[in-house]
């Protein structure tokens, strides 16, 4: 069996990319893995890191820049060639124990119906990142960032990122992180790869909706973690809330707005199936 992942890389900080690419390249699980390094950097600088182990990487140079989706699909392809089973979708700011892959792939060997976990997610100090949501209304990609009113936008976000599960068992999940997606390979070939029309921003989203919509589980296993260094990149640079605005509005516009009833529908039934589990 092959597992592969993909990390897209632009400008990073090599320090912060190398420990994720030996979290993955160091995981001890009895099968094959690859590596594929989709670097949309206008220069080759990043190209230095293959040297941590050339017979496991593959570097791929993208000046052209496509987006976060359009450039792991290259790698999704790639992966599909070689015959891979399990995918990773790995940011280059995440790093985890050589335990964490095994684990999921023992959990995705025992459940076939599901297309995409992810570990819990810690900041580097071991705070819980809140990264397990429902599907989005436009109020909760768009509207929340401008509401003045913090308990108006506490309580909502109890709701939408699910705070209220407590982050500490097994739940499927509509809406799950793009910085760790463990994906099943034939689940990819049947419903398809990222949205190219999304730049950057939400295409986890859709990816996680269109897996739920062919009959797949997107699951949250917090039995083992994951650390990111996550910052909300697309809250403190205007040319990324520009793209992250484009993004809302584009997956809006494929999906629904205001109203689309099947967000409704799977959002509702996700909800149901945590309390009846209580």
């Amino acid at each position: 069996m092959l597992v592969t992942a993909s990390i897209v890389l632009y400008n990073n900080d090599v320090k912060v990319l190398s420990d994720a690419i030996k979290s993955f390249l160091n995981s001890n699980f009895p099968y094959k893995k690859h590596l594929y390094l989709i670097d949309n950097s206008p220069n080759e600088t990043l190209k230095q890191l293959v040297s941590i182990s050339p017979e496991n990487i593959t570097y791929i140079f993208n000046p052209t820049n496509p987006g976060f989706g359009a450039a792991h699909n290259i790698a999704i392809k790639k992966a599909i060639e070689g015959g891979s089973k399990y995918h990773l979708v790995l940011n280059p700011d995440v790093y985890f124990e050589n335990t964490t892959i095994d684990l999921l792939l023992k959990f995705m060997n025992d459940h076939p119906n599901v297309g995409n976990v992810m570990p819990k997610v810690l900041y580097p100090d071991g705070q819980v990142q809140y990264l397990c949501k429902f599907l989005p209304t436009p109020y909760d990609w768009i509207g929340r960032r401008f509401n003045p009113f913090k308990k108006m936008v506490e309580k909502r976000n109890d709701y939408f990122e699910m705070r209220f599960t407590g982050y500490n068992k097994i739940i499927d999940v509509p809406y799950l992180s793009g910085c760790f997606m463990f994906l099943r390979v034939d689940a990819l070939k049947k419903i398809g790869f990222f949205d190219e029309g999304i730049f950057m921003y939400g295409e986890e989203t859709d990816l996680c909706r269109r897996l739920i919509d062919g009959g797949y589980r997107t699951v949250f296993y917090p039995k083992t973690i994951i650390y990111h260094h996550f910052e909300k990149g697309s809250h403190k640079s205007f040319r990324l809330t520009k793209i992250g605005m484009q993004s809302a509005i584009y997956y809006f516009n494929k999906w629904g707005w205001l109203f689309d009833k099947r967000r409704k529908q799977i959002n509702s039934q996700i909800l149901r199936k945590i309390n009846e589990n209580e």
